[in-house]
């Protein structure tokens, strides 16, 4: 069992007399996680397995039944039930219990699609309930190689937030094997060979299955034209007109697809930050996929050093959008954005957290310069108030100062 960052926190809520509903992709890690820190005594339902959805659905009444045939004179007694979108009744059935007895049960709900539960109109328990999401791995979570650039040993311990080492880190990756092969935690785990298989039969078979299990997609051949597209855009900023054009779909069929993407937390739409005096600035978001392994799968590309080597800036803008994305999520509050006006002028990323903004670029060099920074500089200048410093993500071996108001960064410091 490996260590994940939000293993402890996650324990700790599950200890408060709520629902609590864990949403995330698939193969995220939800379900090994939360057996890890559910009691073995818990009553589990896996909807991902076949007979057992059939059941529920045929058998609406039988969920609500097993419950209350647990001891009826013990308290918090663990109900988890997986991937359980499949089966939108349950949440019916768990809000009566719940109302009913507070304390008796403690329900634990895993899904990896928000679209049925939204299409259906399911109360999502509000007042109820605590909601949690799970990602893939973090910088924070999957140890860093020993990076050696011209002749620098950078010193890398894998830390927790509170500063103590994990005991049991997923396996060390340098940079180009975590931008050909993401950060799902199978991946990571898995043999070399593997890995282009794995990701493969995750872009196709897996999101396959759920897309048809529950009917989102009519034209499955036209949803993998789409899914090829955008993942070949992934990480540039949205052309409804291109997509459409190129895959002979409609554009509010596109739109929808976009949205079911972000609907089964596989895509990332980061906004364009508008609160700006200047007024050439494009208002259109980009697009990410949320791991760059499934993305290479899902564009028809083999992952594979060789792969990012061909052209690694745009993967590793790719990665850092991803990673930022992924650390506010967990931090629960804050946005990311991104900025470009007319004439072409690019801020890759904007941090916004409370009142503060801090601009990002990022460059794939291992000699930043101060011309690196000069859209963070103009950034600056104009939000003097708010945005008090900028950061420049790169290969350099240690941080670098390059303008009073400019820190370029090594990647693994991010």
């Amino acid at each position: 069992m490996y260590d994940r960052w939000y293993a402890s926190e996650l324990s700790a809520k599950l200890s408060r007399p709520y629902v609590h509903l864990m949403f995330g992709a698939r193969q995220t890690g939800k379900s090994t996680l939360l057996n890890s820190l559910i009691p073995k005594d818990a009553l589990r339902f896996n909807l991902a397995d076949p007979q057992e959805r059939s059941r529920q659905l045929a058998n609406p009444g039988e969920f609500a039944q097993a419950c209350r045939s647990l001891p009826a004179n013990k308290k918090g007694q663990f109900v988890f039930v997986d991937e359980a979108q499949s089966a939108p009744s349950i949440f019916d059935a768990v809000q009566l219990l719940y109302d009913a007895d507070k304390t008796r049960w403690r329900f634990v709900l895993c899904g990896s699609s928000a679209r049925k539960l939204r299409l259906t109109g399911v109360n999502l328990l509000p007042g109820r309930s605590l909601v949690h999401h799970l990602y893939p791995l973090t910088l924070a979570e999957h140890p860093v190689k020993e990076v050696k650039i011209e002749h620098v040993v950078s010193p890398l311990p894998f830390l927790w937030s509170d500063g103590k080492l994990a005991k049991h880190p997923f396996p060390e990756w340098d940079l180009l094997t975590r931008l050909a092969y993401g950060a799902l935690p199978g991946i990571v785990t898995a043999d070399k060979q593997d890995r282009q298989g794995l990701l493969k039969a995750y872009a196709f078979v897996h999101l396959e299955e759920e897309i048809r299990r529950e009917a989102l997609v009519k034209d499955w051949g036209a949803f993998v034209r789409f899914l090829q597209l955008a993942a070949v855009e992934s990480g540039q900023m949205l052309n409804y007109a291109n997509i459409s054009q190129e895959s002979g779909i409609s554009q509010p069929t596109v739109k929808g697809y976009y949205q079911l993407l972000e609907d089964m937390f596989v895509g990332i739409r980061v906004p364009a930050y508008s609160k700006s005096p200047r007024k050439n600035l494009l208002s259109t978001p980009k697009f990410l996929f949320f791991d760059l392994g499934v993305r290479h799968a899902a564009a028809g590309l083999n992952p594979s050093s060789d792969l990012v080597k061909a052209n690694p800036g745009p993967v590793f803008e790719q990665w850092v959008g991803i990673e930022l994305w992924k650390r506010l999520q967990y931090l629960g509050e804050g946005k990311l954005y991104h900025q470009r006006s007319r004439d072409g002028a690019e801020v890759d990323f904007i941090v916004e957290h409370g009142a503060a903004l801090t601009p990002i670029e990022v460059k794939w060099t291992e000699n930043p310069t101060a011309g690196d920074a000069r859209h963070l500089l103009t950034f600056l200048g104009e939000r003097s108030k708010v945005s008090k410093h900028g950061y420049v993500i790169c290969r350099c071996p240690r941080p670098l100062q390059l303008h009073d108001r400019i820190t370029a960064l090594p990647w693994f410091r991010l």
